[in-house]
């Protein structure tokens, strides 16, 4: 995927949350152990790679998630992460999505300027359930970052965050469900009750797929394929665009980006009903589904 980079592979598993790994189960499916944790190598420099006319391959105000099949503040990535720090303070025109199960190691972690934060740095914690949204939302709040989120998912029990929003720290809400082998369901009731909490706040809600078990009204519905699962997200119609996120995006020498230099997402008609509409970074015109 266009927007994704991974700078080191493998992770351990440290809550109720990785019991299902995606991750563990597509590297068993090639035979690898996902418990290995390993720096990428060509992928390492990816945000600094350019085409043959000498461009940046990403391109000014997009969205990059991070360490998608490990974690940013792995204890076992501690040897590499200045490196990666290093690459992010050379794209000060692209957003970072960094996401954690691991805030509690985040303020050792940061670079030596990083001040009261860097507005291309969108952090981000997994709240799987209650226990863990009480145990690291504080901790989020607590550190010095511009731009701050939730993801809920796997979403394996029902999660209420109306004591951190006054906070008016968290600026985005992610909800998903759970697939692969032992899938545990998601409930209706816990994403709209989540989403509603969002919606007083202000605060944007993205419900971006179901997972493969989803329950509603007492009923288990067995829905295989992340397409199925986004489009059935969409059309529950409990996403919610709140206020707006202002990154303040800068080239290498400091001067903001213009609006209109900025990259825009391009959408297919597929697109429309995709729960990830909100928040990615749009169609990457493969040419694999017909517009």
């Amino acid at each position: 995927m266009h927007d994704i980079w991974n700078p080191w592979h493998g992770c351990k598993k440290c809550s109720e949350g990785c019991e299902n790994c995606y991750m563990y189960f597509l590297d068993a499916q090639r035979g690898l152990n996902g418990a290995d944790i390993r720096r990428t190598k060509a992928g390492f420099r990816y945000p600094l790679s350019k085409d043959r006319n000498g461009a940046y391959k990403i391109q000014s105000g997009e969205q990059i998630r991070v360490c998608m099949t490990s974690d940013f503040f792995l204890e076992e990535a501690d040897g590499w992460r200045d490196d990666a720090w290093r690459i992010i303070r050379q794209r000060p025109d692209v957003v970072f999505f960094l996401l954690t199960k691991r805030p509690e190691r985040v303020a050792q972690c940061l670079p030596y300027d990083w001040g009261d934060g860097w507005e291309n740095v969108f952090f981000n914690v997994t709240c799987e359930n209650q226990r863990r949204a009480d145990e690291r939302i504080p901790v989020l709040l607590s550190l010095p970052f511009k731009h701050k989120g939730i993801m809920c998912a796997p979403m394996i029990g029902s999660v209420s965050i109306k004591e951190y929003l006054p906070s008016g720290q968290l600026e985005q809400v992610l909800c998903d469900g759970e697939n692969y082998a032992g899938a545990r369901p998601l409930h209706y009731e816990w994403v709209k009750a989540l989403s509603d909490e969002c919606k007083d706040a202000g605060v944007t809600f993205a419900f971006i797929g179901t997972g493969r078990r989803f329950v509603k009204d007492g009923k288990t519905y067995r829905i295989e394929g992340s397409e199925l699962q986004s489009r059935q997200a969409y059309l529950s119609g409990l996403s919610y665009q709140g206020k707006p996120i202002s990154f303040l995006l800068c080239d290498r020498f400091g001067t903001p980006v213009p609006q209109e230099n900025l990259y825009r997402p391009y959408f297919c008609k597929k697109c429309e009903a995709c729960g990830m509409k909100m928040v990615c970074n749009g169609c990457t015109r493969c040419g694999k589904c017909a517009e």
